[in-house]
């Protein structure tokens, strides 16, 4: 009984040796990387620096038009030159609405007013700068305001394109805060370079 116990022990042994050895598990081949997700859809009520609802910037006086309505002449801010520049209020706009038209095109849209209106970082009229300092960060540029004594200031954020200095890039972006002297923004601009301008279009 023993032998015959070690003879299929032997049997099962050398039928193992035998046994071809497993495949090893194939090299894997690189991952390619997934493609970049659609960024998130903004609500028509969120104002980023690219633009508000179906308004972008960079859209010509004619798609402005067309989305929001012709100028609402009593809320019509203008400039020296209409043709190279005004400001005004679209009948269709959401209250408290300006776009600024430069040469033909749409380059900031700005909160006055009574707007409800919040930035994508949920920003709006009556927040407290300090606030929104503390959200950006380092993001933040913070410069005396022209005429106010602090705390009015502009806080400027560029989500592309920006820098300390003064930019001139027509392809950056960004959010400019006017803080009043009680502290609060009071004026939001949203666009390209023009969301420096302190004069509407000057």
């Amino acid at each position: 009984m023993i032998r015959l116990i070690t003879a299929t022990t032997a049997v099962l042994l050398l039928a193992g040796c035998n046994a071809p050895e497993p495949a090893s598990a194939p090299d894997s081949a690189p991952v390619s990387p997934l493609p970049p997700a659609d960024p998130a859809p903004v609500a028509d009520n969120v104002l980023t620096p690219e633009g508000l609802g179906p308004i972008r910037i960079g859209m010509t006086a004619s798609e402005v038009a067309a989305a929001w309505g012709p100028t609402a002449t009593p809320d019509a801010v203008g400039g020296p030159e209409p043709e190279v520049c005004s400001e005004y209020h679209p009948a269709r706009a959401p209250d408290g609405v300006n776009v600024m038209i430069q040469n033909g095109r749409l380059t900031r849209i700005t909160l006055i007013r009574d707007s409800d209106i919040r930035t994508d970082r949920g920003f709006g009229l009556g927040n407290a700068g300090a606030a929104i300092k503390a959200a950006y960060g380092g993001a933040i540029i913070a410069q005396p305001d022209k005429y106010a004594p602090a705390p009015a200031e502009d806080l400027i954020a560029w989500s592309r394109g920006g820098s300390t200095a003064y930019v001139e890039d027509p392809a950056a972006r960004g959010i400019r805060y006017q803080i009043n002297g009680e502290g609060v923004a009071h004026i939001i601009h949203a666009g390209d370079p023009s969301i420096q301008l302190v004069e509407g279009c000057s």
